[in-house]
């Protein structure tokens, strides 16, 4: 097995990571990081949520940074507020030991823009941002991104079924010159293939972990056949067989997350909800709760859920299959994170069976019925 200082980390970097508890690389990191900190190229790295990418990428960003400049060196992109946090908090943490300070900004909505301003303002070498908002700072023209050597795409195929993919073009337009585009996502469709082609090199380095799969090994797949009169009660038995374990429901409307919530609530159940309509001091309230444990469950809809990140979740149950085969494959890596095991529960109606052959077949897993 190979260590951090095999792949070419600098020993700073290395006893911030040390404290966070990460002692070896993940496979994507392997993969990566020495062709990153050693190469000056675009680059594509497919792998599922929660391989470790955020070091993957973040790792060879820092190496490349010179202190000594008070210019924004690196623009990453992210598709949620909670993602951008993330990946700002990390960089943070990886720097903690080096001797010249490395500044890293996030930019993202739902916070006052002209505070934001202020921060970016003032020294600093990486820019952590949503498309939204970075588009916001790019049209007041109070950003500069002149200077960036490199622009990070992370979650790509998120920011895309999000809804950002006029934001993304934008922004790669506008950061077009002397700089390597990183892209990194779970799965590859149709437009993040249109975004390589049109915007990086055709020689691009790709890394694959998994090929033969994009879904998390580490998780076992079930489904239960239900009618519809007693899915909430199949839910019930299921969360009350798990005890003390966490996760999340999926529910495909804003209303039936509502609702399925309301009814769990109703049956002791310490559970929030995470839909569209929320505003974001709603929506922080019940991420805080969440990842303090307060509330054991979560209700989510799929744009909602995007960029959660909570640790040690033992399983997802889709209260409906997602209308999306992608949106399986995010789904389930909410799970089995950090090399641990999971569980992905469907609860299915009989006419349904036939698209749990289809996400078999496409996604090459195996379904055990329940």
């Amino acid at each position: 097995m190979s260590t951090f200082s095999d792949l070419g980390v600098q020993k700073d970097f290395i006893k911030g990571l040390k404290e966070l508890g990460i002692k070896n690389p993940t496979e994507i990191q392997e993969k990566t990081i020495p062709f990153l900190i050693d190469n000056r190229s675009d680059f594509i790295g497919l792998a599922q949520t929660g391989t470790g990418k955020t070091a993957a990428f973040g790792l060879p960003i820092l190496h490349q940074i010179n202190p000594d400049s008070n210019k924004i060196q690196a623009l990453i992109l992210s598709p949620t507020r909670e993602l951008v946090q993330q990946i700002k908090k990390q960089l943070f943490k990886f720097t903690k030991y080096v001797d010249k300070k490395i500044f890293v900004e996030g930019v993202y909505g739902g916070e006052k823009i002209e505070r934001q301003i202020k921060n970016i303002k003032r020294t600093t070498h990486v820019v952590v941002a949503t498309p939204g908002r970075l588009i916001d700072l790019i049209e007041r023209g109070e950003i500069d991104l002149k200077y960036i050597k490199t622009l990070v795409l992370d979650e790509a195929d998120e920011m895309l079924s999000m809804g950002f993919k006029l934001e993304i073009n934008r922004i790669l337009k506008y950061t077009s010159g002397d700089r390597n585009t990183w892209l990194f996502s779970a799965t590859m469709p149709e437009e993040i293939k249109r975004i390589v082609k049109n915007y990086m090199n055709i020689n691009a380095k790709r890394v694959e972990i998994n090929p033969a799969s994009l879904v998390n090994e580490n998780i076992t797949h079930y489904y239960s056949v239900v009618t519809l009169a007693d899915k909430t009660e199949g839910i019930i038995s299921f969360l009350e067989g798990r005890n003390d374990e966490r996760g999340i429901i999926f529910v495909r409307t804003k209303a039936g997350a509502r609702k399925l919530t309301d009814e769990l609530k109703k049956d002791g159940f310490t559970i929030g909800v995470l839909e569209g309509d929320m505003k974001q001091i709603e929506r922080d309230k019940v991420m805080r709760a969440f990842k303090n444990q307060s509330l054991q469950y979560l209700v989510a809809t799929d744009v909602a859920a995007r960029g959660i990140d909570v640790q040690n979740l033992n399983f997802v149950i889709h209260h409906q299959l997602p209308e999306q085969l992608e949106y399986y494959t995010h789904r389930s890596g909410r799970t089995a994170r950090a090399g641990n095991r999971g569980i992905s529960q469907a609860f299915i109606l009989s006419n349904e069976i036939e698209n749990i052959h289809q996400i078999q077949k496409k996604l090459k897993i195996e379904f055990i019925k329940k």
